[in-house]
C-alpha cells in the first residue's frame, strides 16, 4: 500500500509517518511548507518522501495526488487553534482549511478510488449532558467555528466517498508540537499555584498510539465513523493535570511536587478566558472499535508515562 499523509508537520502526521515506516509501507508526507517542518528527532519522517501541497488549492491537490496515486490518504492536516478560529478575520481561512480542503482531497480520492481517513473531533456535538457520544450519532450541534468547520469536513467525506474512515479524537498530545501536557509542565516550573478547569470531561489521545490504530484501520475495509481516544476512563482537565505532575515527580522532577506547586479546580465560568465555547461533555464511546475487531488504545495513564519519559528532559 502507498499511503499519503497530510499535516506531517503536526503531532499526529509525524507519528503516522513513523508507524508506516515501521510496518514497511510506502509513506509520502505532505504539508503546506516547502519541506518537512516538524521536529528533527532522527525518526523516519524526517527523511521520508515529502510533497508540499496547499489543501485549500484544488489544482494543487489534484496535481499532487494524481501524480502520487496513493491507495490511501490519511488526512491529518487541519486548523486546530480553537480560540483563534473565532476571530472574524480568520474564519474564512478556517473554513477553507477544514471544509474546502477536505472536500478537495475527498474529490481526488473518489477519482483514484482511494481510501480516505479523516481525523475529526467531539466538537461536532454540543458537549452537553454526561452520556458518551456514539460514533454514529447524527445529533450535530457544534458550539464554535472550529467545530462547525470540522463537521463540514466530515460531511464532505461522507457525502463524496464510500471508502472512508471518519475518526473522532479528543485532547490530543504528541511529541511534535504544542499540547496541554507541555503547557502544564512549562507553566508548573514558573508558578507555585495553578487553576485548572474541572467541569470539562473527556479522555486524552496519544498520537503515537492513535497512529497504530489508524494503520490497522486502513488495512481493512471496515469503513464508517469511529471514536478513538486512549482507554483508562473519563477525567477532567484538573484530574489530568494532577496525574501529569504526579508522574513527573515519580520520574524525579520534584519541582512539580505538591509541597511546591498547588493545583486548584475551577469551573469553566470561573476560569473565563476562552473566546470559543468549549464542550463540557467530551466523552466518546469507543465500543465500536472492539465490535469491528480493532485493538483499543492503551490507558491514558500508561500513554502519559511513556510520553513523559520521551519528552520531559527536552522541555
Amino acid at each position: 500500500m502507498k499511503i499519503f499523509v497530510t499535516g506531517v508537520g503536526g503531532q499526529l502526521g509525524h507519528d503516522v509517518m513513523n508507524e508506516l515506516a515501521g510496518r514497511g509501507y510506502v509513506g509520502i508526507g505532505s504539508d503546506i511548507q516547502p519541506e518537512y517542518s516538524g521536529i528533527q528527532d532522527g525518526t523516519p519522517v524526517c527523511t521520508m518522501e515529502y510533497r508540499p501541497m496547499d489543501i485549500t488549492d484544488k489544482a494543487s491537490v489534484e496535481k499532487v495526488l494524481q501524480d502520487v496515486k496513493p491507495d490511501v490518504v490519511i488526512h491529518c492536516a487541519a486548523w486546530t487553534a480553537v480560540d483563534l478560529a473565532e476571530d472574524e478575520d480568520k474564519q474564512e481561512k478556517v473554513r477553507l482549511v477544514n471544509a474546502v480542503g477536505t472536500q478537495n482531497i475527498a474529490d481526488v480520492c473518489k477519482a483514484l478510488d482511494a481510501k480516505m481517513v479523516y481525523i475529526s473531533t467531539d466538537y461536532v456535538f454540543d458537549g452537553q449532558g454526561e452520556t458518551p457520544w456514539q460514533p454514529d450519532c447524527k445529533d450535530y450541534a457544534p458550539l464554535n467555528v472550529y467545530g462547525s468547520t470540522k463537521l463540514a469536513g466530515e460531511l464532505a467525506v461522507a457525502n463524496t466517498l464510500e471508502k472512508y474512515f471518519i475518526v473522532r479524537i479528543a485532547w490530543v498530545f504528541g511529541k511534535n508540537g504544542k499540547n496541554f501536557i507541555k503547557t502544564m509542565l512549562n507553566v508548573g516550573k514558573t508558578h507555585d499555584k495553578l487553576t485548572v478547569v474541572c467541569d470539562q470531561i473527556g479522555t486524552p489521545t496519544y498520537t503515537f498510539d492513535l497512529a497504530r490504530l489508524l494503520i490497522d484501520m486502513v488495512e481493512t475495509e471496515k469503513y464508517g465513523y469511529y471514536h478513538a481516544t486512549n482507554e483508562g476512563g473519563y477525567i477532567s482537565w484538573y484530574d489530568f493535570t494532577k496525574e501529569i505532575f504526579k508522574q513527573a515527580v515519580e520520574l524525579g522532577h520534584t519541582e512539580y511536587a505538591e509541597d511546591r506547586l498547588s493545583v486548584a479546580p475551577v469551573t469553566t465560568a470561573e476560569y473565563g478566558i476562552s473566546k470559543a465555547a468549549r464542550p463540557f461533555n467530551s466523552r466518546l464511546d469507543k465500543s465500536k472499535l472492539v465490535e469491528n475487531g480493532f485493538k483499543p488504545l492503551p490507558t491514558w495513564q500508561d500513554a502519559l508515562h511513556r510520553y513523559l519519559v520521551e519528552i520531559i528532559e527536552t522541555l
